[in-house]
């Protein structure tokens, strides 16, 4: 399967596991509900990676990038995120989140000269463009959907989306050089949430009060927040590795940012609402993008 095909699937992971994670994470608070996930995932990461034996692909210096890039993205990324989407909700932080295709392909040129011209840049272009549009504009004027209101600062929640957007970007540029190396991409993603697992556990111990529960769960929420893990991290984490092995970096974050996209058929689904004219633009924007950079 093509890589921008794999990154598209990723962000439909993404999109996915980010509907599931709205509510748990506002319950559980952005530390906690990110440590719960990440020990969903590596346990299934890791139970593929030792039956399969491609545990045996990691050396020292993977071990290193892989960990570093897993305090960056996930550590860092996924806890910022998480702390958005409970301020602004997963549409706006969606919106700020897609920013990753921008300082994807900024850095994809500076450090690995990595470039884009013609139909594939203006495709580009287009498609960032989209999705931008989709979000930026894709409230009704009378949405009042708690996911809809800003809870505390809204400059804080923007500060936290780009923080993730920036996590993101850095730690796929990392990971580049060396998935093209034949690194495992299950393993990968199991050592990096297990490098992340153990940062947040961590500042539990270390009696920090933002890493408790911070409500009592219901029972559904334990559920959705394995059932985010398995789709959203297991799953989307390990098709944007396995994408970076034959692809650009900078296509593979501008095509892992269509997750706002793919959200609003879902937040549809939530809503009982059509989406407002702007997604549809959007949208369409997007798609007609993916088809100029894919040749179709």
């Amino acid at each position: 399967m093509r890589s921008e095909a794999l990154a598209a699937l990723a962000a439909l992971c993404w999109a996915v596991g980010s509907l599931l994670s709205a509510s748990a994470a506002s319950r559980m608070g952005a530390f906690a509900f990110t440590r719960w996930r990440l020990f969903f995932a590596l346990t299934l990461l890791w139970a593929l990676a030792l039956w399969t034996g491609q545990w045996r692909t990691l050396d020292l210096h993977a071990v290193v990038l892989l960990v570093i890039s897993g305090l960056i993205g996930i550590f860092i990324g996924d806890t910022a995120l998480f702390a958005c989407m409970n301020r602004l909700g997963p549409r706006r932080s969606g919106v700020l989140f897609a920013t990753h295709a921008l300082f994807s392909a900024v850095l994809a040129w500076l450090v690995l000269g990595e470039t884009l011209w013609g139909w594939t840049l203006m495709g580009s272009a287009l498609l960032v463009s989209g999705v931008m549009v989709a979000i930026a504009w894709g409230r009704r004027a009378d949405e009042d959907h708690r996911w809809e209101q800003t809870q505390g600062s809204l400059a804080t929640g923007i500060a936290l989306g780009l923080v993730a957007a920036v996590g993101q970007s850095v730690a796929t540029l990392m990971l580049k050089p060396l998935m093209s190396t034949g690194v495992d991409a299950v393993a990968a993603s199991a050592l990096r949430t297990t490098a992340a697992f153990v940062a947040h556990l961590a500042l539990l111990w270390a009696g920090l009060g933002l890493a408790r529960v911070q409500q009592p769960l219901t029972a559904s929420v334990p559920l959705h927040t394995w059932v985010s893990a398995a789709v959203a991290m297991a799953l989307g984490m390990t098709l944007i590795l396995a994408a970076l092995r034959t692809g650009q970096a900078n296509l593979v974050g501008i095509f892992s940012s269509l997750s706002p996209v793919l959200l609003l058929p879902l937040l549809w689904l939530i809503y009982r609402r059509r989406p407002a004219s702007g997604a549809w633009l959007g949208s369409a924007m997007a798609v007609l993008g993916s088809a100029l950079i894919l040749g179709l």
